[in-house]
């Protein structure tokens, strides 16, 4: 574009009316705007994150009390009774001064509960807030997929209970080979699930906290505010971890928790999405034999030029969004591999954008089978058919057998 379209532009752009279409003016990410649940672009939001950072802070303030540091129950108390009420405002005018997310946060945090102002962050690095809280989201965030699986598996198990009898011509290469059943067909999607729900299971019991580690991962600064006591810091690292609900704090860690972490929190997220699409390939693939149809509404258009189409457009959105969860774990493995020493900021930018986006993306996919599989409607008169024009050629195998 020539600088002076790109100016034309511009000015198009700004003179365009606020009251006329105002959430048009700005890009919106589809994920939130179209897909994605209630409950996972909250795990994911603003208020989750700062609230969480408040409750850190009040968590490190507590277990500092606890272990002999000055901290009055009034500080603590005025930190707990504004958890909530965050002045985002101020929070980005704090954030502008400073340069800095975590301290304009923190002075945001002192404005609201003054007398809790000197011991909030005692003895932290931003990382405290950072990583623990995204170490939070996911949790939080794989319980809510590890929910929606088990609806997902309940409605394919009534499903493939329902046609374990009704025979079916059996593919492989796709070529018509030997018989199933629509229903034990249906059980190799459930055991892809069954797998992934294993998996999500076992992040969610391992996944560590990071704890309270310091600047590089050292506890220098905790040990000074206790004098050198090596056991009460190890309490303190432990009850934090207790106070934010974790059952294991990670042993070791530089100024962040390893990147590896996230490796394998992407990994089973592309897991579910490989399990997903092999689902809905198989679906439309069935759908052109006109065997099996997804859900398909009264109102719906298949084509705006071809009225007779039934386009399994669910299946195919399930697929869009596997494929791009599925590309996901090579930029969490290449963030990790790429962390020098302790930690440098070159994992900022790509956390902030596959984390969220990963499980915002399977909370959708997940919600699009659950749907699928509720409404999948089978055609026995068409798969009868399909199975009589190959029962001749499938004979032979038993000819084959007779003739050993």
């Amino acid at each position: 574009m020539s600088s002076t379209n790109a100016d034309k532009f511009l000015e198009a752009a700004a003179d365009f009316p606020e009251t006329a279409l105002p959430n048009h003016r700005i890009y919106e990410h589809p994920l939130v705007q179209r897909y994605a649940t209630k409950e996972m672009s909250f795990v994911w939001s603003p208020a989750k994150k700062f609230t969480t950072w408040r409750k850190l802070w009040t968590a490190l303030a507590t277990a500092e009390q606890e272990l002999g540091l000055d901290i009055s129950d009034g500080q603590l108390q005025e930190m707990r009774d504004h958890l909530y009420n965050i002045d985002f405002d101020l929070a980005a005018v704090k954030e502008s001064e400073f340069r800095h997310d975590v301290m304009g946060h923190v002075h945001t945090f002192g404005t609201a509960a003054p007398s809790a102002m000197p011991v909030i962050h005692l003895g932290a690095t931003s990382c405290y807030v950072g990583d623990n809280t995204d170490l939070v989201q996911m949790r939080d965030a794989l319980q809510l997929i590890q929910r929606k699986l088990v609806k997902v598996l309940a409605v394919l198990k009534k499903f493939a209970v329902e046609h374990k009898d009704l025979p079916t011509l059996g593919f492989t290469h796709y070529q018509p080979a030997q018989l199933t059943t629509v229903g034990k067909r249906s059980c190799l999607w459930i055991q892809d699930l069954l797998l992934d729900l294993e998996r999500v299971e076992q992040e969610i019991e391992n996944l560590p906290m990071r704890g309270v580690k310091g600047t590089t991962g050292t506890q220098a600064s905790f040990l000074e505010l206790f004098d050198g006591d090596h056991e009460k810091v190890k309490a303190l690292n432990q009850r934090v971890c207790d106070l934010m609900g974790f059952k294991k704090v990670i042993p070791v860690s530089g100024q962040t928790y390893t990147r590896k972490l996230d490796f394998f929190i992407l990994s089973v997220l592309s897991g579910i999405a490989q399990s997903a699409y092999k689902m809905c390939g198989d679906i439309r693939l069935l759908a052109n034999l006109k065997e099996v149809e997804e859900p398909f509404s009264k109102t719906q258009i298949g084509s705006s030029a071809m009225a007779y189409k039934r386009n399994p457009m669910r299946s195919e959105r399930v697929c869009s969004l596997a494929r791009y969860v599925m590309g996901l774990p090579d930029g969490a493995a290449n963030t990790h591999a790429n962390q020098w020493f302790e930690r440098t900021l070159d994992d900022s930018a790509i956390r902030r954008i596959i984390l969220p986006e990963g499980f915002l993306a399977v909370d959708v996919i997940l919600s699009l089978l659950e749907n699928i599989s509720d409404g999948l409607h089978v055609w026995p008169n068409v798969v009868r058919s399909h199975v009589m024009a190959e029962l001749p050629f499938m004979a032979t195998e038993n000819i084959l057998m007779e003739c050993k």
